[in-house]
């Protein structure tokens, strides 16, 4: 399905299930920061309701999402359900009342009534969710980005970043690309406060960090802007991380 139906079925579906507790539905991540792509990327969505969404609410829209989400690009839809009063007058972590990723499918499709109970709570990431949103964000429903999000600290949004990278030594060999882009863009915010995409990270990454690591930081970024796969040097991958995590103060 192509993304802009998706997306518009979404806001939709949204509208239907939660009426008038519908504040609006954001867009973030790599599809509004200029580097989307189909087979290594996820949809970013949140969606800011006024007061707590029912269970059956819940289940309607995860019906919704599960079944939109076989026509979503290879990663599917990651989103979050957040009330407006975290989003205006931020608590870290976060609260949201659903979420759902890929990573979480077949817990839903095996035990909904589970899910539905269980999948709430308080979410380090929104931070960073927030942060994108509020700097590079798309409104696709409902009210302007900045009158729904307020001031998201920089030691929140730090932290939650850093989380993302904090286990690097352990994952690169498995998420390379992934990890190798993220320690960039984590360094970058740390040394001079940008906010920016895995791409960006790993562009920022080839001109600041040392050149011992730049032929690795070009190959991931290579990878991730195409459909090829990388080719690991482990050791260097792993004396990266460790240089990385260094420079980051982990």
């Amino acid at each position: 399905m192509e993304i802009k139906k998706l997306l518009d079925e979404l806001v939709g579906h949204s509208c239907r299930i939660f009426e008038r507790n519908l504040i609006g539905v954001y867009l973030h991540g790599s599809s509004v920061m200029g580097c989307f792509n189909p087979t290594k990327s996820d949809l970013d969505i949140l969606f800011v309701v006024e007061s707590a969404i029912t269970d059956i609410q819940k289940k309607m829209f995860m019906d919704v999402i599960i079944a939109l989400n076989d026509n979503a690009p290879a990663k599917g839809i990651e989103m979050s359900i957040v009330r407006s009063e975290y989003c205006k007058n931020f608590v870290y972590p976060t609260p949201f009342d659903l979420h759902f990723s890929n990573m979480h499918l077949n817990w839903y499709k095996s035990n909904p009534t589970e899910y539905i109970e269980k999948m709430n709570g308080k979410d380090p990431d929104l931070a960073a969710h927030f942060v994108i949103t509020k700097n590079r964000g798309i409104v696709l429903y409902g009210k302007p980005i900045n009158d729904v999000f307020g001031e998201i600290p920089s030691e929140a949004y730090l932290d939650s970043i850093k989380r993302d990278i904090a286990d690097s030594q352990d994952e690169v060999i498995d998420n390379s690309i992934y990890i190798i882009l993220n320690l960039c863009r984590v360094l970058a915010y740390v040394q001079d406060r940008l906010v920016l995409s895995k791409k960006e990270g790993g562009e920022w990454g080839i001109k600041n960090i040392d050149g011992k690591y730049q032929g690795l930081i070009k190959e991931a970024l290579a990878c991730y802007t195409s459909d090829q796969n990388i080719v690991l040097n482990h050791s260097l991958a792993l004396e990266y991380c460790k240089y990385m995590e260094n420079k980051i103060g982990i």
